[in-house]
């Protein structure tokens, strides 16, 4: 979908929400229905209409990157040309995003203005991604796995976690990454029974698990994939909580199509996991939608939750925490499909033992 056909869409959703007007403050909104990339913008929208507000310091940028939209700029704080630009009328703002500060401000500034708070209405346009999107996911995707198989193959040749993942970085640098899409996670031993370990400087152990989580950002798009890779011999806990957790992200895999509602999604996953006695160990979601955003919609979990719909990228990722032990979590990401999933990671999720 182009540039112009989002922006036609949002003007379809400000009719249907009965606003005059939408000022999009989240950047990551503004570059969707836009193509700006930068750090200080305002985006105006009405059915009709767009302008961006940026300062000096892109003025040559955002016009070559900006594509149905004005662009004008102003000061640094934007505000001082808001009044031309925002309609008058019910106008709504992005409250997830805006501070209460800057919503007076807005106030301020818009006399005559009703500011409605809202919440999703981009995000709502980007839940399904077009295939130039998804293309775009492939391809940081392609790049992750190309520097996972390769510490695969070479190993972990007594790095630190810490190391580890720079060197993660640095090789997914080289592949055509704009930057890791996230802090990538290294744990070994006990430190991988926390899902969102920091990377120690310590050393990767023998006869253990390695939660190794990480994704590439290829133009602007993120990925996401963990494995957890053997250093040699596990202990029964272990290799019992490995193979569990296999078993329900296959089991996800294979329930992930069109039409099935996210939470029933995580429980194909959690049931599996709780009949192994092990339900207690694995306390997050199932997973979470990917694209400009590293965590966006659909979210899949047991609170709430939608249907899913072709298009949607989500992450298959159940894991395992053993306090004191060790942790196991294996995720892939896949485009959600009329009849199934297309999973887009392609290294092999059976356990791998590599050298350290």
């Amino acid at each position: 979908m182009s540039i112009p056909a989002r922006q036609a869409r949002m003007g379809e959703v400000l009719r249907a929400e009965g606003l005059d007007g939408l000022i999009v403050t989240d950047l990551t909104n503004i570059r969707y229905l836009t193509g700006f990339v930068g750090s200080n913008g305002v985006l105006v929208v009405t059915p009709a209409s767009r302008v961006l507000l940026t300062d000096s310091r892109y003025a040559t940028s955002a016009r070559a990157q900006v594509q149905g939209a004005e662009v004008e700029i102003a000061g640094r704080d934007l505000m001082d040309r808001l009044a031309g630009v925002v309609p008058a009328g019910r106008v709504g703002i992005e409250a997830e995003h805006v501070t209460v500060a800057r919503r007076d401000r807005f106030a301020d500034r818009l006399a005559g203005v009703e500011l409605v708070p809202t919440a999703g209405l981009v995000e709502g346009l980007r839940v399904v991604k077009d295939e130039e999107e998804l293309e775009l996911i492939r391809q940081a995707t392609r790049i992750a796995d190309s520097a996972l198989a390769r510490l695969v193959d070479q190993g972990f040749r007594g790095a630190t976690e810490a190391e580890t993942a720079w060197q993660l970085e640095d090789w997914m640098r080289e592949m055509g990454a704009d930057a890791a899409s996230f802090d990538i996670i290294v744990a070994g031993g006990a430190h991988g029974a926390l899902p969102h370990a920091v990377p120690r400087p310590e050393p990767i152990p023998a006869d253990t698990l390695v939660v190794v989580d990480m994704g590439a950002r290829h133009a602007g798009y993120a990925s996401d994939c963990t494995r957890t890779l053997a250093t040699g011999t596990l202990p029964p806990a272990l290799e019992e909580a490995y193979a569990v957790c296999l078993e329900a992200q296959r089991a996800a895999l294979a329930a992930c199509r069109a039409g099935v509602h996210t939470r029933d999604l995580d429980s194909a996953a959690r049931g599996i996991i709780a009949q192994a006695g092990l339900g207690e160990h694995f306390g997050h979601g199932l997973g979470h939608g990917v694209g400009l955003d590293i965590h966006e919609r659909p979210w899949l979990r047991q609170e709430g939750g939608e249907v899913l719909q072709t298009g949607m990228v989500v992450t298959i990722e159940p894991g395992i925490y053993l306090e004191g032990v060790g942790g196991v979590r294996i995720e892939d990401l896949a485009i959600v499909t009329d009849d199934g999933c297309e999973v887009l990671t392609r290294l092999p999720t059976d356990l791998t033992t590599t050298t350290i």
